[in-house]
């Protein structure tokens, strides 16, 4: 069976949000026709927090562009369960700065309730809850310019949580940060997700990241990005995320992952040398 097709008995009891079939995007360039991902073929089960882990260049982050709508694909089929009435379809939370720096906390935050015109009763206490989850109460009036790179972040989960979408799409929101405070927005992400059980696909260059946050962790072939594996994560929830990386057999399953990434990885790297040497 295609590793992709692959299906755990947890998937049978749950709805499927997303469902790919025989995706490939490929981009003309000045050097000719590009395939980013080629015949990815993906079920997502509503609710789950799935990883996406490949080397630099594998397409990643064109796979999440599609399912955020901002691309097309080339030839396959994507299809996404449609969300509530008056609930936007999915967020995306960048790798860097994404907030608008003339905007407050509160308006950062407040910035997808307000596009949807909700009533401002609604909008304080939606936003006043996430800043709350997220430490950022005090800094409700701050700028952008005013707070850390960690703190930034926080507004950014803060304000895609706040809108209520159906899909939140991360994109390594986390990869600029020092490890202190990646460890700390981990434990927040994964405090509020509890809560809302969203269904998550999350971008990461990082094993443990993947291991630690998610529920399935795709692991994705150097370019074209193709489906090499899917990994169950079969820690049990709420998960700590100290204690979760002090048990042996989360020692091991990072292991097995990088074990399976590293042939990607130096695959990616010869072909950038290819790429540099022509």
């Amino acid at each position: 069976m295609n590793p992709s097709e692959s299906i755990s008995t947890s998937d049978l009891a749950q709805p499927i949000k997303i469902r790919l079939r025989n995706l490939t995007k490929s981009f003309n360039t000045a050097g000719g026709l590009v395939t980013a991902i080629d015949d990815v073929s993906l079920d997502i089960p509503t609710g789950s927090f799935f990883m996406i882990v490949g080397p630099s260049g594998c397409g990643k982050t064109t796979l999440l562009r599609i399912l955020a709508g901002l691309d097309t694909p080339t030839s396959g089929t994507v299809e996404v369960s449609a969300p509530a009435a008056g609930r936007p379809g999915n967020s995306m939370v960048f790798q860097g700065d994404s907030l608008f720096p003339w905007m407050t906390v509160y308006e950062n935050a407040a910035y997808g309730l307000s596009m949807r015109k909700r009533p401002k009763a609604e909008i304080d206490e939606v936003v006043g809850h996430y800043l709350n989850r997220t430490g950022l109460t005090k800094f409700a009036d701050a700028y952008p310019h005013q707070l850390s790179g960690g703190m930034r972040q926080r507004v950014s989960i803060a304000r895609a949580f706040a809108n209520d979408p159906d899909i939140l799409l991360m994109d390594e929101p986390f990869s600029a940060l020092d490890e202190q405070n990646k460890l700390l927005l981990q434990e927040e992400l994964l405090r509020i997700w509890e809560e809302t059980r969203k269904t998550v696909l999350f971008i990461t260059h990082s094993v443990d990241e993947a291991v630690t946050l998610g529920d399935k962790i795709m692991i994705m072939t150097a370019h074209p990005g193709r489906t090499k594996q899917i990994v169950d994560v079969p820690f049990e929830r709420p998960r700590n995320v100290l204690e979760l990386r002090a048990r042996p057999a989360y020692g091991e399953l990072v292991y097995s992952i990088w074990g399976q990434l590293r042939d990607e990885v130096q695959s990616a790297r010869m072909q950038d040398e290819q790429e540099f040497k022509a």
